[in-house]
């Protein structure tokens, strides 16, 4: 049991106070040998209630050992700042796609509501949609598996 304690105590006394994030959560690391390799632990405590979706996608590729460096309070805010930009953006728009303004981009292309997407001319790049079929063409009857080969 005490042994159990000693390495409880350890595990809060060696930890080092790496950040926070702007919910409150606070990410901690230590240093611990393994195997005579030196490996670092790292983790969250959250503020409250635990929850994963309130941590920033930063600070998770920080936990999960993609960054080797914790972010910075200066990044988050500038990281903060481009998402609320990207926001104002969006909101700017009208918040949602309209997908009539979507498709008049696209020379010859249509949509009902109805019947959905259809073509609009009968041609597009200079060449007639009969010469181009939707639909598979094959050999039929001489049709031999196995004797396809690439062109040379």
């Amino acid at each position: 049991m005490s042994k159990m304690l000693s390495k409880l105590r350890g595990f809060f006394s060696s930890r080092t106070l790496v950040g926070v994030d702007k919910v409150g959560n606070r990410y901690f690391t230590r240093k611990e040998e393994i195997d005579g390799a030196t490996k670092e632990k790292r983790w969250v405590i959250f503020k409250g209630e635990e929850d994963p979706t309130s941590i920033p996608v930063e600070w998770i590729c920080w936990l999960n050992g993609q960054r080797k460096k914790a972010p910075t309070p200066e990044e988050m805010i500038e990281l903060e700042a481009r998402r609320e930009r990207v926001r104002q953006n969006v909101a700017c728009k009208g918040g949602s796609l309209d997908l009539k303004s979507f498709i008049q981009q696209f020379p010859g292309a249509s949509f009902d509501h109805n019947r959905g997407f259809e073509e609009v001319s009968d041609e597009i790049d200079g060449t007639k949609n009969k010469d181009r079929s939707s639909e598979p063409t094959g050999s039929g009857e001489s049709f031999k598996p196995g004797t396809w080969q690439p062109p040379t």
